[in-house]
């Protein structure tokens, strides 16, 4: 039974988080979290635009919890906006506006956004990316490309630090996934090794040394 239970649970926040972003649109929407709390539900979106997920005077909001309360049958749908402050490090906007910008210019432009969204992102600061298109680009056989710059963690505890989204886009000759990975510039990387001042001192002043006792030891047989 509480295997039963669960299961109907997600589904019910599966289907919540699928409505909320076909009802405010691609490229608006991050993450979506459902918390549960004794005095309701709280629904959590992340999103770079909140004023057009708000809308004016908060009219999408209202409209939003009339159709939690009347259709996902939720006692008190409290929605919060957390707005995200840099888009370029968020994975999933950044997978979303590659997935828009091959519908409206064309799968036969995809280098050229790929690698344009690639150097904004570089630029913002971050550590790494890559990005991954597959899908008929541009051929009629459907294939596979990359496009990546910088320090990207696949393997050990740091992979858990770069921000990892998928989407798809629908173009005329198909449907293009799109995979997008981001290491933003204050991931922890735990095999890094970083040399201070002191050391570099230190380092620099061996060959000083080397040179002196060389000196040194050719005055002596001069001398002798």
């Amino acid at each position: 039974m509480e295997e039963r239970k669960f299961i109907a649970l997600k589904k019910e926040e599966f289907g919540i988080k699928n409505y909320i972003k076909r009802n405010l649109g691609k490229g608006k929407i991050s993450k979506l979290d459902i918390e549960y709390t004794p005095v309701g539900e709280k629904i959590i979106i992340s999103t770079s635009k909140p004023g057009l997920v708000i809308g004016r005077k908060g009219e999408k909001i209202q409209e939003l919890t009339e159709v939690l309360k009347k259709r996902f049958k939720l006692e008190n749908p409290h929605i919060e906006i957390n707005e995200i402050k840099n888009p370029l490090f968020d994975a999933q906007i950044v997978a979303d506006e590659i997935a828009m910008a091959l519908e409206r210019m064309g799968n036969l432009k995809f280098k050229v956004i790929a690698y344009r969204k690639l150097r904004e992102i570089m630029d913002a600061g971050v550590l790494g990316c890559e990005i991954q298109l597959s899908g008929k680009l541009p051929s009629e056989r459907a294939r596979h490309w990359r496009f990546a710059e910088g320090y990207l963690k696949k393997a050990g505890e740091s992979r858990k630090e770069v921000d990892r989204a998928q989407t798809t886009g629908l173009t005329k000759t198909g449907i293009i996934g799109v995979k997008v990975a981001i290491m933003p510039p204050n991931a922890k990387i735990y095999d890094k090794i970083e040399i201070n001042k002191k050391v570099l001192e230190q380092i620099n002043k061996i060959p000083e040394e080397k040179e002196i006792k060389k000196t040194k030891k050719i005055n002596r047989q001069k001398t002798k």
